[in-house]
């Protein structure tokens, strides 16, 4: 069985590009919940995997999407979308169990994906007894804001 990684991507661009966007992930959640089987848009082929699962959106979120996907991000599926209706995102994603956890951008037709690697994981510790994090001197109750701190560091690097 695989593990799931959570997606969440933020379109920005022309209004009429992300109305049509929207009406596209509105198709394909729909078509997910009548056939219980992830989805891909029509203009995508199926080769390579990165099905989209479990997509929802925030009432009121414009072109802000929310999905799983097996293992690891859709990055190359996401990219193939914002190329076809011109537009640009950004696509933060995590899977833990398998270290996986970052950010991709895409604008003006340039993919920059930042994410932690084994060493970035490797800065803080989990204390079974407590059941916390300690990350520079720090408790944490959870890992993620020792996560987002991680990778906010990475994507201010020069």
């Amino acid at each position: 069985m695989a593990n799931w990684c959570s997606n969440t991507i933020v379109f920005e661009g022309n209004e009429e590009a992300i109305k049509q966007i929207e009406q596209l992930f509105r198709t394909m959640r729909s078509k997910e919940e009548k056939t219980n089987q992830g989805q891909l848009p029509d203009f995508v082929t199926d080769e390579n995997g990165g099905y989209f699962f479990n997509i929802y959106s925030n009432e009121g979120d414009t072109g802000i999407f929310q999905y799983e996907t097996k293992w690891s991000p859709n990055i190359e599926i996401v990219q193939k979308i914002a190329a076809y209706y011109q537009v640009n995102f950004v696509q933060d994603y995590e899977e833990i169990s398998n270290l996986v956890y970052g950010r991709v951008t895409f604008s003006d037709k340039l993919l920059t994906d930042i994410y932690l690697d084994d060493e970035d994981f490797e800065q803080y510790q989990f204390d079974e007894e407590t059941d916390t994090y300690s990350f520079e001197g720090e408790i944490y109750d959870s890992d993620c804001e020792i996560l987002e701190t991680l990778l906010e560091r990475k994507i201010c690097q020069p």
